[in-house]
């Protein structure tokens, strides 16, 4: 079969019907150094004979061992989440509008807001936003308006590509940005203390860092409550099943990918980012919140309440221009928690520490490898190498083996630091066979 349903005929008439003669008289409109010379294409075939090709390509493909992390990461997804998550009530519901017709989608959206309270130790949240990247900006512009200041302070060991973003939104609103560097992968904190002044509206920090390094950030929550700043902590949501959470921690806003959380690593999308605040900053949240109400009959029943974005009621009041709600990515998040559950998290989480533990022992101890974290880690840690990442990195490639992500590109000063991130996915032997490829590249 050929899969142009366009017959010559076909053409001839639609052609005919414009005033054209050919397909060439089509495009001549279109100056010649702009069309292509040839498509370079071979000769059509049949669906069953590019159903045989495919597969012969799939077959070629060499699997590679993924200890690449940075945001996104290689977690187990159980079978029940695509499972549910792919039945066509939900994966084929747009924007809950009209509650009488929804209540399946915005009960699973108020299951999915309660679940990442009690994962932050939060009190409210709202029902998902675009990505972590654009969850942290819309943070500080959280920050921004509820403090009416016009200055923000990140730590330069938070991701630098949700760095970008917030740099992207604070661009044209006047707002200073203030990047404090990092102290040996960690926060530097005397800077950080340094740096409050009477017009930051925000700290913003990532615990565990883009570094891999952990830290109790109370101290650095009192100082910025000191100077009327808020705390704004980007979080890795698995490492929540181990390490305090950012409730505990004092923080006013936390945020987060959820990509972790049952969504798999296609090509870096769709995801969805995650935000969570006190109930004092709730008519400050960015994006839908689901809230619980009853009906005329006193049925329980659910609604969307404080809509804030700007095709929703407040319009001119919006506090977010962004549309792209992520709710079927979100509901896989809530899908995962529940099947997971809160003991499983904890396993969870143990076991991605427990693996990088062994990780970063066994490549630590290569001659010429220094780890450079001083303090706790989760499930990446970084390591300094006798030689560019980079070259190492492209080397083990070769081999087979992701070996991680080169940090030359974005910290200068570290183009010998690699980081090393391994999930509970990850065996012994493919560790060992990392530490192998490692040690014969330098």
């Amino acid at each position: 079969m050929s899969y142009c349903p366009n017959t010559p005929e076909d053409i001839r008439e639609m052609l005919a019907a414009i005033g054209k003669g050919s397909i060439e008289e089509l495009f001549e409109p279109i100056h010649h150094t702009l069309r292509a010379k040839s498509f370079n294409l071979p000769a059509g075939i049949s669906e069953q004979e590019l159903l045989v090709k495919m597969q012969e390509l799939a077959a070629c493909d060499r699997h590679l061992i993924n200890f690449i992390g940075g945001g996104y990461y290689d977690h187990h997804i159980p079978a029940v989440v695509d499972h549910l998550s792919g039945r066509a009530e939900f994966y084929t519901a747009y924007t809950p509008y009209q509650p009488e017709c929804s209540q399946g989608t915005l009960q699973a959206l108020f299951e999915y807001q309660t679940a990442i309270c009690r994962l932050t130790g939060m009190e409210v949240s709202n029902a998902s936003l675009y990505d972590g990247g654009t969850a942290l900006a819309e943070a500080a512009m959280m920050a921004l308006r509820i403090t009416g200041r016009n200055r923000v302070v990140i730590d330069a060991s938070v991701n630098p590509f949700a760095r970008q973003i917030v740099a992207t939104y604070m661009k044209n609103l006047g707002v200073e940005m203030v990047e404090i560097p990092t102290s040996s992968g960690s926060a530097d904190r005397s800077a950080l203390t340094e740096a409050l002044t009477r017009d930051v509206a925000a700290v913003m920090v990532q615990n565990p860092n883009f570094f891999g390094s952990i830290e109790d950030l109370t101290a650095i929550s009192q100082a910025a409550h000191a100077k009327g700043a808020l705390l704004v902590t980007s979080v890795y949501p698995i490492s929540l099943g181990l390490i305090k959470s950012p409730g505990e921690m004092g923080a006013d806003i936390v945020v987060g990918d959820g990509q972790s959380l049952g969504n798999p690593l296609a090509f870096g999308g769709p995801s969805f980012g995650f935000i969570a605040t006190t109930k004092k900053y709730i008519r400050n949240l960015p994006g839908r919140i689901i809230g619980e109400t009853i009906d005329k009959e006193g049925r329980r029943g659910f609604v969307l309440t404080l809509q804030a974005r700007e095709q929703h009621i407040k319009r001119h009041k919006a506090t977010s221009n962004i549309c792209s709600n992520q709710s079927l990515c979100a509901l896989r998040g809530l899908i995962f928690l529940a099947s997971v559950g809160k003991e499983g998290m904890a396993e969870l989480a143990n076991l991605n520490r427990d693996k990088a533990e062994y990780a970063k022992e066994r490549l630590g101890s290569i001659r010429g490898v220094r780890v450079l974290n001083r303090g706790a880690t989760f499930n990446e840690f970084t390591l300094e190498l006798p030689k560019d990442a980079a070259d190492v990195v492209q080397t083990l490639m070769g081999k087979g083996i992701a070996a991680g992500v080169p940090l030359g590109e974005y910290y200068a000063g570290m183009a010998n630091c690699l980081v090393v991130t391994v999930t509970e996915k990850r065996s012994r032997g493919e560790i060992e066979a990392l530490a192998e490829a490692l040690e014969a590249s330098l």
